[in-house]
């Protein structure tokens, strides 16, 4: 019998933990002075009042879906893929080159292989470590954070020596061609006559990374794959003892974790900046553990947080903007989520069970 529901597990400890590390945000914006009410005012207000302040926090919320998930992959192989950084980096780099390789008609023609070439650059420099893992015993966490410093290397090299336009002064590639411009909501709102979103970056990614959740989804719960990279991760002795290969899934798994990652750059690379600049994934890929943590690794889960995360970029950008609060502040309220929602788990879960076992609420 389980210690407590279902239910109980996905979304009381999540919601507990964030209450928790609300509170004590709200003390440290008292300790220097602030009034955490207004703050929490400004957020909301920059964030989730207007359709520019949802736009910016969508945005944001979709590179969290990609990372989130690539983390989540992993997570259910009992891999804990942390170079979604590296592997969104290197994403880029693959949309860079098939968006400048062609003078695209259209986006509708650019953006499926755009998908096709983020997904295989990201899951590549993802299959390195990968092949460590499961061939050499290297732990897989420090490949992967070493992984990431090789990649912005290298992405530094190649902006400054390879891809910089003549003439030009700052590491960026060249400007993508018009038909590789991806429709915002703002252009989608205009085809209604409608004026929304009125300079905001969110754009039909968006809706890709929504999709992927699915997809994610329905790998992992609904194809016999996804049941082995489950089995793998619960019981390595017990997969193998069932004819599942360790080498098979760990490269697998690492491989879709890597091509999620390196989606993220059609939303980035593509989408905002349409063309490839340095540090364009901007800790996204950190962020998306703490996104995955949050969710449980599963999709539904991974979409809400990544939500909440945007929410924390956005209302933290407007926060620095209309208060005397810092930005880093920001960095606080995320890293105290992170260490409720991850590291300090046990302190919400243990006692929640006791009371389930208590009052006779566990069950299946």
């Amino acid at each position: 019998m389980q210690k407590m529901p279902q239910w109980a597990d996905v979304f009381l400890i999540p919601v507990i933990s964030l209450l928790i590390a609300t509170f004590l945000s709200g003390l440290v914006i008292l300790a220097i002075g602030e009034n955490p009410i207004e703050a929490v005012k400004i957020m909301i207000t920059g964030s989730l009042a207007s359709t520019y302040g949802w736009g910016y926090t969508l945005y944001y919320a979709t590179n969290f879906m990609f990372t989130g998930l690539a983390v989540s992959v992993a997570f259910h192989a009992r891999l804990f893929n942390i170079g979604g950084e590296g592997q969104a980096a290197l994403g880029g780099l693959g949309v860079a080159l098939v968006c400048l390789s062609f003078d695209w008609p259209h986006w509708t023609l650019a953006l499926p292989a755009a998908i096709v070439g983020g997904a295989i650059f990201g899951a590549a420099w993802a299959a390195i470590p990968a092949y460590l893992q499961a061939r050499r015993g290297s732990h897989i966490v420090i490949t992967t954070i070493m992984f990431n410093f090789i990649g912005a290397a290298l992405l530094n090299y190649l902006l400054v020596n390879v891809m910089r336009p003549q003439g030009a002064m700052d590491p960026a590639s060249a400007r993508f061609p018009d038909g590789a411009s991806l429709p915002t909501f703002q252009d989608m709102a205009g085809i209604f006559g409608v004026t929304m979103f009125r300079g905001a970056p969110v754009n039909v990614t968006f809706f890709i990374a929504v999709l992927a959740c699915f997809l994610v989804w329905l790998l992992i719960w609904r194809t016999r794959l996804g049941y082995e990279i489950r089995a793998y991760g619960h019981s390595e002795t017990a997969a193998v003892y069932a004819g599942i290969s360790p080498f098979k899934i760990t490269m697998i798994a690492m491989l879709i974790s890597g091509a999620l990652a390196g989606m993220m750059a059609i939303n980035n690379v593509m989408g905002e900046a349409e063309r490839l600049v340095l540090n364009s994934v901007e800790g996204a890929g950190f962020i998306g553990i703490a996104v995955a943590l949050m969710g449980r690794s599963h999709p539904l889960g991974v979409a809400l947080a990544a939500l909440l995360f945007g929410f924390l970029y956005q209302g933290g950008a407007e926060l620095s903007l209309w208060s005397s609060i810092p930005r880093e502040l920001i960095v606080v309220i995320q890293a105290l989520v992170i260490l409720f929602t991850g590291a300090l788990d046990n302190m919400v879960r243990m006692p929640l069970e006791k009371a389930f076992l208590k009052f006779g609420k566990g069950g299946a």
